[in-house]
């Protein structure tokens, strides 16, 4: 059977490189007709169930795969698609933030393989220590001999494949399907987290990925039940500085940016003060001469310290840039930090989304991912 699967898998894989380049432009077109996957958020990715019980599943950048229930043959007309055949066991997760997901409805267990040995997530790092997950190599230098002994049955892999898509193709030849996730494009938070429906589909859990999800929506929904009135919302700057003395932000249009508007706060920085597009993604460095005009009366900091590491007290904010004591939030009291699980964690957006609520209001309620600079 793996075997079967394995040469179907070469041969679509072979076809679709031939037709389509290493990143495709345009998502194909399947029937109207079908019935969708509800999705409340998610932007960038569809499923639509067919009648023969398999799903085509459609992602924004042009990827199309036909997911075929086990025991049931590849249909004839799955046409370019890849294949992904039921059951998919032994997952190597070469997308960080996606790992969460799947922990999310509890099919932690179906994650063999991950391309990072750095986790501040318990479950994840117990998991590594214990030898239930296996460290495959980074997503960049995957470890072919470890992942084909594995019998993986499918990778998830982030956009940065997409630098190295020899990676890519010599998966896909091995007869390992690849699917490229965009869950860091969806520009509203719950949008990312939307993406475990997907996976819980793929492994036959779909209803239990769509209860999850539907629990957490709940407590996002409740925060936003509860809205500050405008002209008592916060401005709010989103940052970390960086070994170059720059200070790296969330461009307006980013989750974080959102989650922080969806909470109650204004976000100091705009499109147009950055002179870049309005719906910019991701992060970009900022001058600290720039930087001081656009945040310097900003009534909340909040450092980010996924990537420079945690902060506790004032005196290490300034060290790392003295022009911070200037900052009405430091002179008021009103710095915050993240927590280091914060990137990893994809399914805490509406807790991370509760903390800002908390923190905008001056609430005393208990913080998950935010701690005060004192």
């Amino acid at each position: 059977m793996l075997f079967r699967r394995r040469c179907e898998a070469v041969i679509t894989a072979a076809l679709l490189l031939f037709c389509t380049a290493c990143t495709p432009a345009k998502a194909p077109e399947v029937s109207s007709d079908a019935e969708q996957m509800a999705l409340s958020y998610a932007e960038q990715f569809t499923v639509q169930y067919r009648e023969d019980g398999c799903a085509d599943i459609l992602i924004e950048d042009g990827q199309h795969f036909l997911l075929v229930p086990e025991n049931t043959p590849v249909p004839s007309d799955a046409g370019d698609a890849m294949i992904l055949q039921q059951p998919l066991e032994h997952v190597y997760v070469a997308a960080t933030s996606a790992v969460d997901l799947f922990d999310g409805f509890d099919a932690l267990d179906s994650v063999r393989m991950v391309s990072s040995e750095d986790w501040a997530l318990p479950h994840v790092a117990e998991a590594l220590e214990n030898g239930s997950l296996l460290y495959a190599g980074k997503y960049s230098r995957p470890d072919y001999e470890l992942i084909l002994s594995e019998n993986c049955g499918l990778a998830i892999e982030s956009t940065m494949i997409y630098h190295t898509p020899e990676i890519r193709e010599e998966l896909i030849r091995l007869g390992v399907p690849v699917l490229v996730e965009r869950s860091s494009y969806e520009t509203h938070p719950m949008g990312r987290m939307e993406w475990m429906k997907l996976y819980g589909l793929l492994l036959g859990e779909e209803e239990a990925a769509a209860a999850a999800f539907a629990a957490e929506d709940a407590r996002f929904q409740a925060v936003t039940l509860d809205p500050i009135p405008e002209d008592k919302q916060p401005t709010v700057a989103f940052f970390y500085i960086t070994s170059g003395g720059y200070a790296n932000i969330r461009k307006p249009g980013d989750y974080t940016s959102k989650m922080i508007e969806l909470a109650g706060g204004k976000y100091c920085f705009t499109a147009e003060d950055l002179e870049i597009e309005d719906n910019a993604l991701s992060t970009m460095n900022v001058e600290m001469e720039r930087f001081y005009e656009l945040a310097h009366n900003a009534d909340i900091l909040i450092y980010n310290s996924s990537i420079d590491g945690d902060l506790q007290t004032i005196d290490q904010l300034t060290a790392k840039s003295p022009i911070l004591a200037d900052f009405k939030a430091v002179r008021t009291g009103m710095v915050w930090c993240t927590g280091q699980n914060l990137f990893q964690e994809t399914t805490g957006a509406a807790g991370m989304t509760e903390d800002f609520h908390t923190v905008f209001t001056g609430s005393d309620a208990p913080l998950t991912y935010l701690h005060k600079v004192g």
